[in-house]
C-alpha cells in the first residue's frame, strides 16, 4: 500500500525527513494493515509506553496510506516550534480536565466525518503497569466512537522503549531496534450505539477496546498480559513513585 499523501505541505516535508530517520533506528515488523478501512474515517487506538511511540504509531498509519490526525495536550501547540508543527499537520489540541475538553472531542469527531483517521492513546499518558502493559485508560474515545459510531480500530506496539527508554531523555538508536507494530479487525461496539452515554456505556465501550489491543500486545510479546489492568486512579502516590522503575530491556 502506498504511504499518504496529505494536502499540508508542512505535513509532507516532516514525512520525508522523520520517515527516513525512524527507519534508521528501527527495524520494523508491520501486520494487520488489512484491518484498516480504506473507505472512510475511523479512530485509530494503540497502547502507550514510550514519548517514541507516538511517532511508530503515526508512521505504521501514515505507510499503510492513512494520514493520521493524533490528538496531543493542547500546552504543545503553543511551544515554539512543536505547536507551529502540530498546528501546520493538523493535529487536535486536547484540553485534559477541563470543559474545554469537549471542544476537543468535537473537533475529533468532525475530522472523522470528513473521512480523517483520528489516532488515539485511550490511557492519555504513558502507561505507569510497572511492566508497560496497558493500564485503564481514559473515556475520551469512547464518546466520539459511540457519537460517529465509526470504527475502532485497535493497534498494538512494541519495541519502541528500546530506543527511548520509558522516561528516557535520549533515545538509542544504534544499532537498529525491533519495532512491532499489529493492527486488528475493529471492535464491536455496535450494541452500545443506542444506550445512552452514562459512566457504564463508556467503561464497557474502552474495555472492549483496550482488552482487544492487550490482546494483540500479548502476541507481540508473546506474554500472557495480567488478569487486570493497572489503575492509577486506586494508586494516587504512583506518579512518585514511577521514576523508580528501570526501562524495560528486551534480547
Amino acid at each position: 500500500m502506498p504511504i499518504a499523501r496529505p494536502e499540508s505541505r508542512l505535513y509532507r516535508l516532516i514525512a520525508k525527513i522523520v520517515r527516513p530517520t525512524m527507519f534508521s533506528m528501527c527495524r520494523y515488523e508491520w501486520s494487520g494493515s488489512e484491518n484498516l478501512p480504506t473507505d472512510g474515517g475511523f479512530i485509530a487506538a494503540a497502547n502507550h509506553v514510550t514519548e517514541l511511540d507516538a511517532l511508530t504509531f503515526v508512521h505504521y498509519l501514515f505507510d499503510q496510506g492513512v494520514e493520521p490526525r493524533v490528538l496531543a495536550k493542547s500546552s504543545l501547540f503553543t511551544a515554539p516550534v512543536v505547536g507551529t508543527v502540530l498546528r501546520g499537520t493538523n493535529m487536535i489540541p486536547v484540553d485534559r480536565g477541563s470543559a474545554a475538553a469537549a471542544r476537543s472531542l468535537q473537533r475529533a469527531g468532525e475530522e472523522l466525518g470528513g473521512g480523517a483517521c483520528v489516532a488515539i492513546f485511550p490511557e492519555g499518558t504513558l502507561t505507569r503497569d510497572p511492566d508497560c502493559w496497558p493500564m485503564e485508560p481514559k473515556t475520551g474515545l469512547a464518546r466520539i466512537a459511540l457519537t460517529t459510531r465509526l470504527p475502532v480500530v485497535p493497534i498494538a506496539q512494541w519495541g519502541a522503549a528500546d530506543v527511548l527508554p520509558r522516561y528516557g531523555k535520549l533515545p538509542r538508536p544504534f544499532p537498529r531496534k525491533r519495532v512491532q507494530v499489529k493492527g486488528g479487525p475493529a471492535v464491536d461496539l455496535s450494541d452500545l450505539y443506542d444506550r445512552p452515554q452514562d459512566a457504564a456505556t463508556l467503561r464497557e465501550a474502552m474495555n472492549r477496546v483496550m482488552d482487544a489491543i492487550t490482546a494483540l500486545l500479548a502476541e507481540l510479546r508473546d506474554e500472557q498480559a495480567p488478569e487486570h489492568r493497572f489503575d492509577l486512579r486506586k494508586h494516587p502516590d504512583y506518579e512518585v513513585k514511577k521514576m523508580s522503575y528501570p526501562p524495560v530491556e528486551r534480547p
